[in-house]
């Protein structure tokens, strides 16, 4: 049987790997996530074969309970909230380590009092790593889903935090030293101790990261609750849960790093860098003076003037098309241009909106085709033969400061080049700065034009006023 459970173990992590490997184009993202779940299902029929189970019953309850929260969840949450769901499961995660260490430390205190058991250093690291980093996880997750939904400003104590992240690293260095090497199951008060100490240091250590940093940080806690699922994995001494652990902390790892390449930080600056909207110094009366009578509004109706005799469309779709779910109303005005005879692309910078591909979802479910949405590199070459740009709540990707001006909190970060285009259409609410918190000079542009408003309503108006022409 224990053959039979390894090889499952083994088939789970194969079709694990191969279904990342599909998630990572479009076009086979489906396939991709269905032979992952399918992974994850032959690794959970695996463990049910584990002679350890002692009771079906519960978890089977725990299946009906959890499947029809996962269930519900799924039908109501909005593609707007979907990075805070991403991040809150990573937090549920990383609670779920903590509690499967919690509990097989307690197991393990009863079968060493009757001389069963016999703590070794591995199994006191692995039950300390799964601990720290499981409740880092978990706290740390929840303070990003209040970052991400504007419920939790950005921390004006930096100082104050990053100090008692100090003492707390230092207070739990030596309470893990302590519990390896002199008293590994007599410590209730000390792991009671250690878990609240670790609890408090994920609400610390991303309270000052800025929520312009909040992606980031998500893809980060993702890495984090695969590996403390993996140091939980080391304390049960199941090799599916190592397997599948080490897959998720390597591939969020992999995620963060290229995140940060995106926005041209580094992971250091980040983490410890505090708010870059604190660090640009630009007030909201700064940010007014910048715009003040040098931006061209237009409206739907010239826009469709625009469109009519266009050849060369790219959309540029920001976070503000995702709250105002002008995805269908985007596609529907690239049909009627096609069939007008126009080119029409979607560009997609690697941190538009909140999250990794988070573009590529909502346009994939206004069944907008997988060929026409284009990654920046191939994108930016093709905007000085684009017609018109239409930015659809874009901003920090799409500022030119990033790449013409060595002054800006932004410069070198790699940005969609619309400026380039020769019509750039700005669809905006207003004038606010975005996460970096600095202006956008391609707003005043002699090139540009903006529509103010939600950009559904927007695109509504302008495909009704394009039927008129």
């Amino acid at each position: 049987m224990e053959t039979v459970i390894n090889i499952g173990y083994l088939v789970a992590a194969v079709l694990f790997i191969l279904g990342i490997k599909g998630m990572t184009k479009p076009k086979t993202a489906v396939r991709g996530n269905q032979m992952s779940a399918t992974g994850m299902l032959v690794a959970i029929i695996a463990a049910l074969l584990d002679n350890n189970v002692v009771s079906y019953e519960y978890i089977i309850i725990g299946v009906l309970i959890g499947g029809a929260i996962g269930a519900f969840i799924a039908k109501k949450v909005a593609m707007t909230d979907m990075p805070e769901l991403v991040a809150a499961l990573n937090g549920i995660g990383g609670g779920a380590s903590l509690l499967v260490a919690s509990a097989n430390y307690l197991e393990s205190q009863k079968l060493a009092e009757m001389g069963q058991f016999v703590p070794t250093y591995d199994w006191s690291i692995a039950v300390i790593l799964s601990i720290l980093i499981g409740a880092v996880t978990l706290t740390g997750s929840f303070i990003a889903v209040g970052k991400l939904k504007g419920k939790i400003g950005d921390a004006k104590q930096v100082r104050l935090f990053k100090w008692i992240v100090k003492l707390s690293l230092a207070a739990l260095l030596a309470g893990a030293a302590y519990f390896a090497a002199v008293d590994p199951v007599n410590s209730d008060l000390l792991i009671a101790g250690l878990i609240v100490l670790c609890l408090i240091l994920g609400i610390c250590l991303v309270m000052p990261i800025g929520g312009a940093d909040m992606p980031v940080v998500v893809a980060l806690l993702n890495s984090y609750s695969g590996l403390a699922g993996a140091a939980a994995g080391f304390v049960l001494g199941n090799n599916g849960l190592i397997i599948t652990g080490s897959l998720v902390g390597a591939s969020g790892i992999i995620l963060t790093s290229i995140m940060c390449k995106a926005m041209n930080r580094s992971l250091t600056n980040v983490l410890f860098g505090g708010s870059m909207s604190e660090s640009s110094g630009v007030s909201r009366s700064e940010n007014d003076a910048f715009y003040e009578g040098k931006v061209k509004f237009s409206s739907a109706d010239e826009l469709a003037m625009l469109l009519d005799g266009a050849q060369n469309v790219v959309f540029v779709p920001g976070y503000g098309l995702a709250v105002a779910q002008a995805q269908h109303a985007t596609r529907e005005l690239a049909g009627m241009l096609e069939k007008q005879g126009a080119k029409v692309k979607y560009a997609i910078h690697p941190v538009a909106g909140r999250m990794p591909g988070h573009m590529n979802v909502l346009l994939a479910e206004a069944e907008v085709p997988y060929d026409q949405l284009v990654e920046m590199d191939a994108i930016n070459p093709e905007f000085s033969q684009t017609d018109v740009a239409i930015v659809l709540g874009a901003n920090d990707v799409v500022n030119p400061a990033a790449a013409e001006d060595p002054n800006s909190p932004i410069f070198g970060m790699p940005i969609l080049d619309v400026h380039h285009a020769k019509t750039v259409v700005v669809v905006k609410r207003g004038l606010s700065p975005g996460f970096a918190g600095i202006p956008n000079e391609l707003f005043i542009r002699d090139n540009s034009l903006m529509v103010a408003g939600d950009a559904k309503k927007v695109l509504q108006d302008t495909i009704s006023a394009l039927k008129d022409l």
